[in-house]
């Protein structure tokens, strides 16, 4: 299979042009004829002009590639290499959602000849690639299992908005069916990846390695924010016992904050699910999940706490948030926890506006029914920094001052503005 994607004998596809699959169906772009499929009219005619829909490549990117981008199925009938990268979300009872990958995998199943491949990219619980997806490939098409077609799982480690640590850059763990098939996946890998594959020794291993890359970052983060509610009780700021506690060599660099997205805040649900399901109720995650999930409240509630302290009625009071997305310098706002900081105060009959440099105000007022306003107002009772993007980093305490005054309460969710805020009212996690 490698030699024949080489030759350009075979050609590859890739199922789910998001922010994971439309960087990797670029890179394969420059070296073969690639095949980009998306269920989203609107998306690939975006892509056909050169534009990332997820506002994370440029349009010089798309320069030297040859690749069709299509919502057609019967595009994808002269392909032989399939990756599926499609989102793994959790539902509203924060289990496993599969819809998505099922029915890419349904799709890819109505295509699928004998000889071919598929390699999984998409998140998953250890288990999920041959339990829930082969049978579906299995059954449309009456193939067998590795002796017809193979399939392998390569999980994405893409992280948004890094323009350092880019898909190339990243080590990229592959794994397939048998040996001929993992072999066959990596060299392919290869060709794009500059930093390396790493060839695990079953699909089930890559799974359980990529649910735990996000695991611990998750425990990590929620043992932070455990810290930060203890340290604000002693009023110490857990920023500077952080710095303190960096300078010996082997203490983890993690901090406190929001945790929300489509992988930290998503993933380990995928991994207790599957734990529940086999018998044992895990502690130490569902713990961490449980603190990380309610820090939006937490941070709400501090500010509010903050507000009356300072004799307000709180029903009367204004509070402006900046920033929305899941992280900084990102567009994205899937799962973005901010939105509980906004819901709390709310819950209180505070009056909130958000504003944001990076997130389109009309998939906010769809996924949220929030309002994002262009520019601040005046006379805030406080003001919550809740996302780092950078043009809120060279901000200065006169800058919150006139949207508020000496009175306004600065909420620092990262703790971005330590020691540069001296007038105002300054707390942070």
């Amino acid at each position: 299979m490698y030699q024949k994607l080489l030759n350009k004998e075979a050609k590859l596809a890739v199922i789910g042009l998001g922010y994971v699959g439309l960087p990797i169906a670029l890179e394969f772009a420059k070296k073969m004829p690639v095949v980009g499929f998306d269920i989203k009219p609107d998306r690939i005619e975006m892509m056909k002009k050169r534009i990332d829909p997820s506002n994370e490549l440029t349009p010089e990117e798309f320069d030297g590639c040859d690749i069709l981008f299509t919502a057609d199925i019967e595009d994808l009938k002269s392909v032989n290499f399939y990756i599926v990268a499609v989102p793994t979300p959790i539902n509203d009872a924060k289990l496993p959602d599969l819809t998505p990958l099922l029915k890419a995998t349904e799709t890819v199943s109505k295509v699928l000849k004998k000889g071919d491949y598929v390699v999984y990219e998409s998140t998953v619980y250890p288990g999920c690639t041959e339990e829930d997806c082969v049978p579906i490939l299995e059954k449309v098409t009456g193939l067998k299992y590795v002796q017809d077609f193979k399939v392998g799982f390569s999980p994405e480690r893409i992280n948004p908005g890094d323009r350092e640590h880019t898909l190339t850059k990243i080590t990229k763990v592959v794994s397939g069916c048998d040996a001929e098939s993992c072999e066959n996946i990596a060299k392919t890998y290869e060709l794009v990846i500059i930093a390396g594959v790493h060839r695990a020794s079953s699909i089930k291993i890559a799974e359980a390695a990529k649910i735990i890359e996000n695991t611990q970052r998750d425990v990590n983060i929620a043992l932070m924010n455990e810290l930060s509610m203890i340290f604000s009780k002693m009023k110490i700021n857990t920023y500077d016992v952080l710095e303190a506690a960096g300078t010996k060599w082997n203490f983890l660099k993690f901090s406190p904050g929001l945790v929300g997205g489509h992988c930290i805040g998503v993933d380990p649900y995928y991994l207790t699910y599957k734990s529940k399901k086999l018998g044992y109720h895990p502690q130490i995650i569902d713990s961490g999940r449980s603190i990380n999930d309610s820090m939006g409240s937490h941070i709400a509630n501090e500010v509010v706490k903050k507000i009356l302290a300072k004799d307000k009625n709180i029903k009367n009071s204004k509070v402006l948030v900046m920033g929305v997305t899941f992280k900084e310098n990102v567009t994205d706002i899937r799962n973005s926890k901010v939105v509980d900081v906004i819901n709390e105060l709310k819950s209180y009959m505070v009056s909130v506006d958000v504003v944001d440099a990076y997130a389109s105000a009309h998939e906010v007022k769809e996924e949220y029914g929030l309002d994002i306003i262009s520019e601040p107002g005046k006379n805030y009772d406080a003001i919550i920094l809740a996302v780092s993007h950078d043009k809120y980093l060279k901000l200065d305490e006169e800058y919150f001052m006139s949207l508020g005054n000496a009175d306004t309460v600065f909420a620092d969710v990262k703790g971005i503005y330590k020691n540069k805020i001296k007038k105002l009212t300054y707390w942070s996690l």
